[in-house]
């Protein structure tokens, strides 16, 4: 018998037994003859009890114990998947020893680790800009810049840098409700439009401000021009000059309002300055960046862009069907708005999403009959996703908070 002790635990085993894997780490040990070539399979040897010392983990050697008595690998599913396979290229054993069952249920949870270390690792990058703060030593104004960096982008640092998050948002929500009312017909007069024009130039600077500071006091302009909510912050800016640009862009001796109108009205720009002008409702998504729900909320759109294209596909492929078949039932029937399978899109779609406008409706009763399909199907098909983006939601949501709370 072979004595060998693994992390504390004795096990014997026959020579004749090891002998029949050589490839393995203790086949080799029964083979060899030559001590050298034994110590180096080993971690020590103990001469007093003839005994092989292994320094690993003796509550999977069990498994590798069984499997040399038995010829069979079990594997059983409380192990750690990676832990268990690197104890069993250690001892040589390899993994096609183990019953089917056992290599289909292990791969399956190799697989479930590597995505979670996948999206653990994503998680981080996502928190890497609340972690910038330790990359500026040895920098110029090193110090200075951190200071700046965690005062306007890491509102857990101090309380001026939560009151400078809480004043951001409160601005955004003014911007958006400024850009609200400019639409509502009492506010275009002429004391209305000072007020708005007023409004927005102060949210304009508090932007500009607040977007050079980060610009100046990052460690990397590079990594910070590819920041994905610094680029909405550029954009939240840019509608204003650009819009100040087309409005002083003709040199005539017309007042303001009245240049102002006839950009909007007869110029070929005018179509182009009401564009800008709506690109100012990007400025919501600047509440992302100190909100953790719609962080997490847009992590999880991206980790679960498969599922939401699957979703899409299904839907698109509804829409087409149930727009085929509504299309061949009712198309004959006097006054129907089911005249082409374009024209019965929009039924289907809002049938799918179980919304139900009302404003298209079958006359058939074998028209209703394919209505209640779609109407059957919608329902199902809109359930399918919601617990697994609900469940990913929640658990994002939980750890970018905890993350947050260790600040």
């Amino acid at each position: 018998l072979l004595n060998i002790n693994v992390g504390g635990k004795v096990f014997q085993i026959a020579y004749k037994v090891l002998a029949q894997y050589p490839i393995t780490r203790l086949g080799k040990l029964a083979l060899y003859t030559d001590p050298v070539k034994k110590l180096q399979l080993c971690d020590d040897y103990l001469v007093q009890k003839n005994e092989y010392f292994f320094d690993r983990d003796p509550s999977i050697f069990h498994y590798i114990f069984h499997f040399y008595r038995s010829g069979v690998l079990w594997v059983m599913d409380e192990m750690c998947p990676s832990n268990f396979v690197e104890e069993i290229e250690y001892w040589g054993i390899h993994l096609k020893y183990s019953q089917r069952c056992c290599r289909i249920l292990l791969e399956e949870k190799r697989d479930e680790l590597s995505e979670y270390l996948k999206i653990e690792k994503e998680l981080e990058a996502e928190l890497e800009p609340l972690e910038s703060g330790t990359q500026f030593d040895g920098k110029f104004l090193g110090q200075f810049r951190k200071m700046i960096w965690n005062l306007i982008e890491n509102p857990y640092s101090s309380v001026p840098a939560k009151i400078i998050a809480v004043m951001s948002s409160f601005f955004v929500l003014i911007s958006i409700v400024g850009m609200t009312l400019s639409t509502v017909e009492e506010m275009k007069n002429k004391t209305g439009k000072m007020w708005m024009e007023q409004m927005e130039m102060i949210c304009a600077i508090f932007f500009t401000s607040e977007y050079l500071m980060r610009l100046i006091s990052s460690s990397s302009f590079k990594n910070f021009l590819r920041a994905a909510f610094n680029a909405i912050d550029l954009v939240a800016i840019l509608p204003f000059y650009i819009q100040i640009l087309f409005e002083n862009m003709d040199d005539g001796e017309m007042q303001y309002h009245e240049e102002l109108h006839k950009v909007e009205n007869v110029s070929k720009l005018g179509k182009v300055l009401k564009l800008i002008k709506l690109m100012r409702i990007f400025r919501i998504l600047k509440l992302a960046r100190h909100s953790t729900g719609l962080r997490a909320f847009s992590f999880t759109m991206r980790q679960c862009y498969q599922q939401v294209c699957c979703l899409l596909l299904f839907i698109a492929m509804g829409v087409f069907t149930f727009s085929a078949l509504i299309h061949s039932v009712e198309h004959d029937v006097p006054g129907t708005d089911f005249t082409s399978i374009p024209c019965a899109w929009w039924w289907a779609a809002v049938s799918l999403s179980t919304v139900g406008y009302g404003d298209t409706v079958p006359d058939t009763i074998l028209g209703r009959m394919v209505a209640f399909v779609c109407i059957s199907f919608g329902i199902i098909l809109n359930g399918m996703p919601i617990s697994i983006l609900y469940n990913k939601f929640s658990d994002y949501y939980a750890k970018l908070k905890a993350h947050e709370m260790g600040q």
